[in-house]
């Protein structure tokens, strides 16, 4: 537990119509529990909180979040705080919505509080106030891999890295953002340990079962996304890539279904889709390498030749390269999510063999937390 003569440190939770109210609230209960609920649940002697969350918005008027889940602030962003970390959780937006002519006043409330000295956090989405904000300019950031493109567009002076789970914008770690939907668990755990210490970090995850995204984003993003454009010759290129991806010949046979110059073609793609042609092509085999992985029991070797690659140790370090986990990391991970409506018993004796003494190992978040 942190030192008795550390202070109670105010955390102040932005919310608003477009909020996820899991993650403002899951902030609120885990921020609440720091410094108490270990100590209770492990017959400890009491202690005391140490954050003290409030739910600030830009009136006191009740409303309510993402899917009608109602709101209650406590503070508004025109009364004095004393608060010493700001807190801006995801916000339901759709992938082109950049909020740069919405929430003026809010953006301000933001400079000024960095200006003050406070430290500015976000989860998933939340970095897209702060990038509108002007707070993330010329500065490095993550969110949801889904807002990449969106970064692309509409803020191309913010370094847009979509693959941490934790991301300081500069060297006086003041902005720290954090990557898609349930990355506020990081972002929590980063946060006690910063103000509170690392042994109540640790608690905190226990007690939650949080656990600390080391592998960060990629195994999760999906590598091909139909991007909004309007030039037709890419579009026919898109689709015919779609059909055809696993043909060992793909990139030279699309240009000959276009009908243009290959210089022409590649230009064109990359411009339109932010991406190279022969990238889209393996972003493709990738995500069917991953829907294999996720859902059959074939080899490494065999997806491999089934997705276009003859070379399978070629295919294996773009897959390292695309998704951060080897082919059997990543089926490790997502395999059992997919086989999780199936039936797999529940007797005596599987119990049993489940919970078997297993070696301890190292918990995931304890080499991880950063003081």
């Amino acid at each position: 537990m942190a030192d008795a003569d550390t202070k109670t440190v105010e955390a102040l939770i932005v919310a608003l119509p477009e909020s996820a109210g899991s993650a403002i609230y899951g902030l609120v209960d885990v921020f609440a529990s720091t410094g108490t609920l270990w100590r209770e649940l492990v017959g400890d002697e009491p202690g005391r909180r140490l954050i003290r969350p409030k739910i600030v918005s830009i009136s006191r008027n009740p409303f309510q979040c993402g899917n009608g889940i109602p709101v209650s602030p406590e503070l508004t962003i025109h009364e004095k705080s004393n608060a010493d970390i700001i807190v801006v959780p995801e916000l339901w937006l759709a992938p082109d919505d950049d909020l740069k002519h919405r929430y003026l006043e809010l953006k301000e409330w933001l400079r000024q509080r960095y200006r003050a000295g406070n430290t500015i956090y976000s989860a998933c989405s939340g970095a897209v106030l702060l990038a509108a904000s002007g707070l993330l300019k010329g500065k490095v950031a993550t969110s949801h891999w889904g807002y990449a493109d969106l970064f692309r567009r509409s803020f191309p002076d913010v370094r847009f890295v979509p693959e941490p789970n934790i991301v300081f914008a500069d060297d006086s770690g003041r902005i720290v953002t954090a990557g898609g939907a349930t990355s506020w668990h990081d972002l929590a755990i980063h946060i006690i340990s910063r103000h509170c210490s690392p042994g109540e970090a640790l608690h905190i995850a226990k007690v939650y079962l949080l656990q600390w995204h080391g592998d960060g984003q990629l195994p999760f993003a999906s590598l091909v996304r139909r991007q909004p454009h309007a030039d037709s010759i890419v579009r026919q290129a898109e689709d015919w890539l779609r059909k055809h991806f696993r043909e060992p010949h793909a990139v030279a046979t699309v240009v000959a279904e276009c009908g243009i110059a290959e210089r022409s073609l590649k230009r064109r793609f990359t411009a339109a889709t932010g991406s190279t042609v022969i990238g889209y092509v393996q972003n493709l085999r990738v995500e069917e390498a991953k829907r294999l992985l996720e859902t059959a029991e074939t080899s490494s070797d065999d997806i491999a030749a089934a997705v276009g690659y003859e070379n399978p140790a070629f295919f294996r370090k773009l897959f390292k390269r695309r998704t951060g986990l080897t082919a059997g990391q990543y089926r490790r991970m997502f395999h059992p999510i997919s086989d999780a409506g199936h039936a797999h018993g529940g007797t005596a004796m599987q119990v049993s063999t489940i919970l078997q003494p297993m070696m301890p190992s190292k918990h995931p978040v304890q080499s991880l937390l950063m003081e």
